[in-house]
């Protein structure tokens, strides 16, 4: 399995920008997808976004309407959430997880490595 531990999470002002980091270790970074999740209070944990192993490619939910960018460093084994323009329904515990294999996948049973999670508040 991989470990992967989140960063970068914390209180932002509505509108505000933030950036989430999530670092692996374990598995040769390239080797696996990786994905964004969340977990809202009272709500079950919901899909975010993808990344394939290289890099190249990505898929949202639609519901993100681009204001999230997921990316990768391979090189610095390390994934990236970029969100923009945040609202307070964005409140909620991230988690970061590491894929079985190199395709990105938006199915939570087809990753097998997840992060602890880390708080993101949207509030004025």
């Amino acid at each position: 399995q991989v470990q992967l531990a989140e960063s970068g999470g914390g209180l932002v002002q509505p509108g505000g920008s933030l950036t989430l980091s999530c670092t692996a270790s374990g598995r040769t970074f390239n080797e696996f997808a990786m994905g964004w999740f969340r977990q809202a209070p009272g709500k079950e944990r919901e899909f975010l976004a993808t990344i394939s192993g290289s890099g190249i490619n990505t898929y949202y939910t639609p519901s993100l309407k681009g204001r999230f960018t997921i990316s990768r460093d391979n090189a610095k084994d390390t994934l990236f959430l970029h969100m923009n323009n945040l609202k307070p329904g964005d409140t909620a515990v991230y988690f970061c997880a590491a894929a079985r294999s190199p395709a990105y996948t938006t199915f939570e049973d087809r990753y097998d490595s997840w992060g602890q999670g880390i708080q993101v508040t949207v509030s004025s």
